[in-house]
């Protein structure tokens, strides 16, 4: 039976990489905070010094941000096996990888090759992400209470008043709310307090080489590709990729940031020149801000419509990440807005695609079903899962509640 620490990490890679299965809303239900949780406590700074991507201006978080080509080369090999030759070289798979980052990335093969021996097989990395063979029923009331609980309410609120002024600053910059940005930070790391000391070189390269199932080629290529991304910002010394600590699967910092959402996503906060996504809260929430933002965020709208859903909800769920479906589809079936709101200029969202979210608690055989706007599904994309997001959404109003912020 998995103890509480062993839950929150033996099911994360379900909902980093729940995009690969059809149904988004059953893949990842159960899953924890997708930039990695984990039971540590103490971690390196991912800090820069020279910032990878800047606060953004208001009009400029529009941009697109470009992905960095794959890499193709090099397999895993669901074993316990040495990563490198017994006289420590490189082996023939780990020597054609760092060929490829070296041309894709153009980062000198020496810089790549030297990062590549110096990386080890982390046991406990490949135990934690090992299939456990059992199906874990889907609960929405017990995922819900892991996160909306006293702790974490209690912690967000001190969080947000000794960071109230950047959170309204960085709330009007980017129109993503504060209590959105602390509900965050609160669910993946409880501010800070569990961040993860796995070596981030180690993780991504055991699980880039040596990932535990065969069955699944494409989560290991992930992790070789996120791997690329540290060795990338090494080069650029936006971190130090042999001091790096973080989750047992690479995310690192108060938000559980990937190498590849640092690279891209994150923004320096404090405007020193250097994004360190652990001691710098500022850096911390500007990146989250700024991720959500460029991730479909609409400023203004609310996460859930305020409206009541059809009887025949339950053929409405689409999955994915993106919604689908528009609000003439789904006055035709029977949906209408809350008579509170009927007469609202806020109704803004139904102009929007809309998608309905399902949230089932199995053992009790039942659903609760809410209409997710664009901002619920940006928030999928931090973590891809119905349960995370809600959970956010609700740690969210609570903490707004509490701090007498109005809730859209």
């Amino acid at each position: 039976m998995f103890t509480h620490v062993q839950l929150v990490q033996a099911v994360f890679l379900s909902m980093l990489l729940g995009g690969c299965a059809a149904n988004q809303s059953q893949v990842a239900q159960n899953s924890q905070p997708a930039q990695a949780t984990a039971n540590k406590t103490s971690t390196v700074a991912a800090s820069a010094a020279t910032p990878r991507a800047s606060a953004l201006a208001p009009q400029a978080v529009l941009e697109t941000v470009a992905e960095p080509a794959s890499i193709a080369a090099g397999i895993s090999i669901a074993d316990a096996s040495p990563l490198h030759n017994l006289d420590g070289s490189l082996s023939p798979n780990l020597q054609a990888y760092a060929l490829e980052v070296s041309r894709v990335r153009n980062v000198p093969l020496n810089h790549v090759e030297a990062l590549l021996k110096d990386a080890q097989y982390n046991a406990t990395a490949a135990r934690l992400m090992k299939p456990t063979g059992k199906r874990i029923r889907r609960s929405w009331t017990t995922y819900k209470n892991r996160f909306v609980e006293p702790v974490r309410i209690n912690a967000g609120q001190t969080f947000w008043t000794e960071n109230q002024a950047f959170l309204d600053a960085t709330a009007k910059q980017y129109g993503v709310p504060a209590s959105i940005i602390v509900a965050i930070i609160g669910v993946e790391t409880v501010y800070g307090r569990i961040t993860g000391d796995f070596r981030v070189l180690d993780a991504l390269a055991t699980l880039g080489f040596r990932y535990p199932d065969s069955t699944r080629p494409e989560r290991s290529e992930l992790f070789r590709n996120q791997l690329a991304d540290l060795i990338q910002l090494d080069r650029e010394q936006i971190l130090d990729a042999r001091a790096a600590t973080g989750s047992f699967a690479g995310a690192m910092g108060l938000p559980q940031f990937m190498p590849g959402s640092l690279m891209r996503y994150a923004a320096d906060g404090d405007n020193n020149g250097h994004i360190d996504l652990l001691n710098s809260k500022k850096d911390a929430i500007a990146s989250v801000a700024r991720f959500l933002r460029l991730h479909g965020w609409q400023p203004g709208l609310p996460v859930f419509a305020p409206a009541t859903l059809p009887a025949n909800a339950g053929q409405l769920v689409t999955g994915g990440l993106n919604p689908t479906l528009s609000w003439a589809q789904l006055t035709q079936e029977g949906a209408q807005i809350l008579p509170a709101n009927a007469s609202a200029a806020q109704n803004s969202w139904t102009q929007h695609k809309l998608g309905v979210v399902d949230l089932a608690d199995e053992s009790q055989n039942r659903v609760e079903y809410r209409l997710g706007t664009p901002n619920f599904f940006a928030i999928t994309h931090y973590n891809r899962s119905y349960f995370y997001a809600t959970a956010v959404a609700d740690l969210a109003k609570t903490l707004a509640d509490r701090m007498g912020y109005g809730w859209p």
